[in-house]
């Protein structure tokens, strides 16, 4: 398995991972309407794109001929609780039949290891309150920093914890 920071021309695969993924993973947490206005809305190529530019580092994680996974992630993207430097996972996601095999986990530990080499005092994400990720989460230390309810649009929200793993 080896994780490779994804090129512009490479984003039609993170949008089609996310396409395939998310069903699984929120479509008993979320309506149809809400899942496929969300991928509607962060995975066009165009906010993808936008999300690259504004600092997001896109990587694919590839078994050994296919990508199965991907993360997004961010140096510096500390929010108002913290005053150290953080590095924020946007998006961490794998096929549903690579779940379970030590793939997230070895993208958190890239993720991670990124961010000790870059200074950063810690990672930290969104999860949905109700998406068993938290539990993935927890078992690898991170911990509920805080909750949040984030407004996008359409009468949609997301309803999240920020968990946090301090190194």
């Amino acid at each position: 398995m080896k994780m490779n920071v994804c090129t512009r021309e490479q984003l039609p695969i993170v949008r089609d991972l996310a396409y395939n993924i998310w069903p699984s993973t929120y479509g008993d947490i979320l309506s149809n309407a809400q899942l496929e206005y969300m991928l509607d809305s962060f995975y066009s190529i165009a906010n993808l794109e936008r999300q690259m530019d504004n600092g997001q580092v896109f990587e694919l994680l590839f078994d050994e001929t296919n990508a199965i996974g991907f993360v997004a992630y961010e140096l510096n993207c500390n929010f108002e609780n913290f005053s150290k430097p953080l590095t924020k996972i946007h998006k961490i996601y794998l096929l549903p039949e690579t779940q379970g095999k030590g793939f997230g986990k070895f993208m958190i530990d890239e993720v991670s290891k990124i961010a000790k080499s870059n200074k950063q005092k810690g990672i930290y994400l969104n999860v949905n309150k109700y998406n068993t990720a938290k539990f993935f989460y927890e078992k690898l230390g991170f911990v509920i920093s805080k909750e949040e309810v984030i407004d996008i649009g359409n009468d949609y929200v997301m309803d999240d914890y920020v968990m946090q793993y301090l190194f």
